[in-house]
């Protein structure tokens, strides 16, 4: 079976390099001429765990290859993924299926005998028969089927996550079609991983469904995060009472700054677009969209008053921009919303993320980016910790608290216990708990913190 990636970005790269591995030979395409050529020769355009040696054992045994050329990568494949961008419309809450339009235009003239095009992309409920349309137009002759095979992969572990995924989802209207992708995955049905047949409409829905739900999840726990902060309860505790319940679980219970990236922010809009446009608003998902909002522009109201209620001439010290942890990516992170808050309010900005620093260079300005995260706090009126990476657990307090102007701390991600500041010398402040306040500090000296409400 010969597989065709439109699209060399998180997901076309990953599953280009994934369905390398599982023997097959793929061909990924991208118009960037400078990504094409960095792939080559070896050099992975995002930082993504555990990428880098499958696409480099792969290419160096001839069963990836990286091309421009669209025309002849589709003529000689089965199977077609498109895995091109579907970003949020400028202006609108509604996903911008221009380049999938465009992908699948292009593939319909190209292709040479049965082929079966399938969306990896996320799409908008309906997109499917639209390029079955487009495409039949475009080559009335045609021989082909149209598939939907959302993903579900998570940046920072996509591999993990496609080589070991908890279910494969295939949209499919013909018992061709389905028959081919069910070849196509073979080697994860073989170990057991659970193959769900759905429509291409199903499974277009499933993906925003999936998405959305975790992202109301999120929005929840923070709003009960709050509450919490109100009434003197410890989120912690309230989070691991409810997650032991089977019919709840234990994930997407942690309190933090509001959810970004590349999905959730887009998805949920997508989605509620989609139930508007059918007559059904959707209150919940419009309600997670804007708690999340209010989420991140609540913060630098939080570092503003734990920072004794002013930031001019302030310095901030943000340890890491990402909007996760083992990613690059500051798409709709809360960085993108902090930074700028907390600047216009006048305080001066250090900032330091494990990998991410290269694309906030691109995004801010008069940021200073600093080596470590003691770099970045010296002489800081304020640390915040923004992203939920390993290295910060191993910070040594004591010393931070020692080289701040004020040993203030915001943990927007809950990395410590309460125990493990106590004695450090920092005020320490949370997300859905009390705050710790070094022995010599009077209470004078202190501001209660709330929440804001959010």
């Amino acid at each position: 079976m010969k597989i065709t990636v439109i699209g060399a970005g998180y997901v076309g790269l990953v599953s280009a390099a994934c369905f390398s591995d599982f023997g097959y030979e793929v061909t990924c395409v991208d118009r960037d001429a400078r990504k094409v050529a960095a792939l080559g020769n070896g050099k992975i355009p995002i930082y993504e765990q555990g990428l880098e040696p499958v696409v480099a054992s792969n290419h160096q045994a001839g069963r990836l290859t990286f091309t421009e050329d669209l025309k002849t990568a589709v003529a000689g494949a089965d199977v077609v993924l498109i895995a091109v961008g579907t970003p949020t419309r400028e202006g609108e809450d509604a996903a911008d299926l221009s380049y999938v339009y465009a992908a699948a235009e292009e593939i319909a003239h190209a292709m040479q005998g049965y082929t079966v095009i399938v969306t990896k992309s996320t799409v908008p409920v309906g997109t499917a028969a639209k390029l079955r349309e487009i495409i039949s137009r475009a080559r009335p002759d045609g021989n082909f089927d149209v598939a939907s095979n959302p993903e579900f992969m998570r940046e920072g572990s996509a591999v993990e996550d496609f080589q070991r995924p908890d279910r494969v989802v295939i949209g499919v209207s013909s018992e061709r079609a389905e028959q081919v992708l069910r070849q196509l995955y073979r080697p994860l049905t073989a170990k057991n991983v659970p193959l769900v047949v759905a429509s291409c409409e199903a499974a277009e829905v499933i993906k925003y469904a999936a998405n959305t739900f975790l992202a109301t999840r999120i929005a929840f726990v923070n709003q009960l995060a709050d509450l919490c902060e109100e009434v003197g309860a410890d989120i912690q505790d309230v989070a691991r009472g409810m997650g032991l319940d089977k019919r709840i679980g234990l994930q997407f219970l942690n309190p933090g700054p509001g959810f970004g990236g590349s999905c959730f922010p887009k998805d949920t809009r997508a989605l509620a677009h989609t139930a508007r446009l059918y007559g059904y608003p959707f209150t919940i998902v419009e309600n997670v969209i804007a708690a999340n909002e209010a989420r991140k522009g609540a913060l630098a109201d939080r570092i503003e008053q734990a920072a004794g209620g002013t930031l001019a001439g302030k310095r901030i010290a943000l340890l890491g921009i990402a909007f996760k942890a083992e990613t690059d990516d500051i798409r709709d992170a809360a960085s993108l919303t902090v930074i700028p808050d907390l600047q216009k309010r006048g305080a001066a900005v250090a900032a330091f993320d494990p990998v991410a620093m290269d694309n906030g260079r691109q995004a801010f300005q008069s940021v200073q980016w600093c080596a470590d995260a003691y770099s970045a706090a010296i002489g800081a009126d304020a640390v915040v910790i923004l992203t939920e990476w390993n290295v910060f657990l191993g910070l040594d307090l004591k010393r931070l608290a020692r080289d701040m102007r004020e040993p203030v701390m915001l943990d927007f991600r809950n990395l410590f216990t309460l125990s493990d500041v106590k004695g450090s010398g920092l005020t320490y402040h949370s997300i859905g708990r009390a705050s710790v306040v070094p022995p010599e500090t009077t209470k004078a000296d202190v501001i209660p913190f709330k929440s804001g409400k959010v």
